[in-house]
């Protein structure tokens, strides 16, 4: 028999000692030299002051204005809190404001209902690789580039009353712009000119990023193009179609360029934004009331951000 001491069967094993070393982000972070960690460091700051101080901090002293009675010239001091009086006389004696809610439903409906379906069509051509796709596309996406103002000069070329195009072809004498009975739907015809093409950019990626396979199999299935687009194609696109959605509604909350260049605002192009900037910087400066119309835009805004927010992380958890 052997004289070394046997081990007993039922001794405890002793835990296994804990894994000290750093994790891979730890480990990665060490490894990077100090001027490494400087520039990170300004990369993620940098931005982050800039949206703080350029977005976040302007839009909670617009909520703080909100509720106030100030001019903007009179000293702080003498700012006069007012509560939600503002918000009521918005709503219940301010004669621009249901006009102008109104033709912010009017232009999202538009953009909504006619635009993005438009801008969705042209993806689905173009992504079949026609023959000089790429001119189209630019030529389709141009008025994106241009400012909203820009565009409003040159729509000015076609509804211009005495030398435009339109009442040339037309032989007519329509006042395009300054008859309030068709002036929002002219606006609306030139902003929709612009939306198409954005439309049309984020439906074409979202095309390319279809399994090919999808279309493959529903044809095989005896599927026609129009019934495998709805009921194959379409239902992948949930993402693209949340994305534009908020940027439909973000749009049409935003209207202001067109409807500035044109009258200010006035006259039948009564505009939530429009009204916020004629009672802030206007000749009859209220900044407390003005930023009461702020902060409606600002709520509706962050309600369909928070959605496409929630879709999202949602979809990255899937």
């Amino acid at each position: 028999m052997s004289d070394l001491p046997l081990v007993q069967a039922d001794r405890a094993v002793p835990p296994p000692a804990p894994d000290t070393r750093p994790s891979g982000r730890r480990r990665r972070l060490r490894l990077l030299s100090r001027a490494d960690r400087v520039v990170i460091t300004l990369m993620v700051l940098v931005p982050l002051v800039l949206v703080v101080g350029l977005v976040w901090l302007p839009a909670a002293a617009t909520v703080l204005l909100s509720g106030t009675d100030w001019d903007g010239i009179g000293p702080l001091g003498g700012i006069d809190w007012v509560g939600l009086r503002n918000y009521h006389d918005v709503v219940s004696i301010y004669p621009p404001f249901a006009p102008a809610v109104r033709h912010n439903v009017l232009w999202l409906a538009a953009l909504f209902v006619v635009a993005s379906p438009f801008g969705m069509f042209l993806a689905v051509l173009l992504d079949k690789e026609l023959r000089g796709g790429r001119f189209y596309q630019t030529a389709l996406y141009l008025p994106v580039v241009l400012s909203l103002a820009l565009i409003g000069f040159i729509w000015q070329l076609i509804y211009s009353r005495d030398q435009g195009l339109l009442n040339a072809v037309l032989g007519g004498n329509t006042d395009w712009y300054g008859d309030p009975k068709v002036n929002i739907w002219a606006v609306l015809v030139a902003a929709s000119w612009r939306h198409v093409g954005y439309i049309m950019l984020l439906y074409l990626a979202g095309l390319k990023s279809v399994d090919p396979t999808l279309r493959e199999a529903a044809a095989v299935d005896g599927s026609s193009e129009v019934s495998t687009f709805f009921r194959v194609i379409f239902p992948v696109l949930r993402p693209v179609n949340v994305i534009v959605l908020v940027v439909t509604v973000i749009e049409a909350l935003r209207a202001f360029d067109l409807v500035w260049v044109v009258n200010k605002g006035r006259n039948g192009l009564e505009l939530l934004s429009a009204l916020v900037t004629q009672n802030v910087v206007g000749e009859a400066s209220r900044i407390g009331f003005g930023s009461a119309l702020a902060t409606v835009m600002l709520l509706v805004s962050l309600l369909f951000i928070s959605v496409y927010l929630f879709t999202v992380m949602r979809e990255d958890e899937r």
